[in-house]
């Protein structure tokens, strides 16, 4: 005999977005509840390097350990261009 798999049903999102109940359709729940665990997260300080940056608002980020307040994403502290900027600045001072 076969043994049964538990399957969870395709759609189910639940989390931060279970509030919204079925509401909205299944992949904007998805992303609010991606971005709300990103947001909600603790993140490394750029200054101290600790795990105690926390979002206080749209786009301002603090940490709880040093007091070093920065402006960052919406939803997270560094934005993929920013990545790519600092990657780009480390590169060209490489190369001098």
């Amino acid at each position: 005999m076969a043994k049964k798999r538990n399957q969870r049903a395709k759609g189910r999102i639940t989390g931060s977005a279970g509030r919204f109940g079925p509401r909205y359709g299944r992949f904007l729940r998805k992303r609010v509840n991606e971005i709300e665990t990103v947001s909600h997260a603790k993140h490394v300080c750029p200054r101290c390097d600790t795990q105690a940056v926390a979002r206080k608002g749209t786009g301002i980020w603090e940490c709880r350990k040093c007091g070093f307040k920065f402006a960052g994403g919406a939803y997270a502290p560094q934005t993929p261009n920013l990545k790519v900027a600092l990657r780009t600045i480390e590169r060209s001072l490489i190369k001098e």
